[in-house]
């Protein structure tokens, strides 16, 4: 039996990007929108491939990356719920920079670019949205490279758990992807991201069971972060 569609508008006005459209311009965008059922591992897209628009996801995980000259692949977002990605390059119209790919069965929207240049030309609260959440995107890239930079390995570690889930001593996160993956998305290899979680062990700051993290003195954690 085929999966039931869903009705875009439904999604869309739940969106900030959407909250001060009237239902008319609603309509047009959805009308514009293709829903996508993405199975875990499917790619979405590939580098290079032309950019007609952009995605939000309803449900599921993306990840955006590219694979170096190398063979290494470089994880540079994991997309989740409630969130979008290909706004940039749908204004720039400009190829894919990165390979999209689905970390678990995932359920897509995406918006054809059309139907986002008309709102931006009848709304100017559309448009300041719209440049709210690229700025927010840009700090994002920004703030990741500062890290990159400037921060050891253990401070991005330590960064990732603090921003990811509860902080206080006692809580548990449950890391939402593959070590292998978040290792990547640090700009750390595998084996850099073990060595780091081990010495965090060791310090007493956290214990770990698999994809299980439990925070043991968040104190310490956070005097790591400078």
């Amino acid at each position: 039996m085929p999966a039931q569609k869903i009705d875009p508008r439904e999604f869309l006005k739940r969106l900030p990007l959407f909250n001060d459209v009237t239902q008319a311009e609603l309509d047009q965008i959805a009308a514009a929108t293709t829903e996508f059922h993405v199975p875990r591992g499917a790619v979405i897209f590939r580098r290079g491939e032309p950019c007609r628009g952009f995605h939000t996801v309803i449900f599921g995980q993306v990840k955006l990356g590219f694979v170096s000259a190398d063979g290494d692949e470089k994880v540079v977002e994991i997309i989740g719920a409630g969130q979008s990605f290909g706004e940039a390059l749908m204004f720039m119209q400009r190829p894919y920079i990165v390979t999209a790919q689905a970390l678990a069965d995932s359920l897509l929207l995406h918006i054809g670019s059309q139907a986002v240049f008309d709102e931006l030309d009848r709304n100017p609260r559309f448009a300041r949205r719209m440049l709210a959440g690229l700025s927010r995107r840009l700090h994002g890239l920004i703030s990741d490279v500062e890290a990159y930079a400037l921060r050891s390995a253990s401070q991005r570690v330590i960064g990732y758990l603090l921003r990811e889930g509860p902080c206080e001593n006692g809580d548990r996160l449950t890391l939402p992807v593959s070590k292998r993956m978040i290792a990547s998305r640090l700009s750390l290899t595998p084996e850099h991201f073990s060595r780091v979680l081990h010495d965090l062990v060791q310090g007493g700051m956290i214990s770990v069971d698999k994809r299980d993290v439990t925070i043991l003195d968040t104190e310490k954690l956070r005097g790591y972060q400078g």
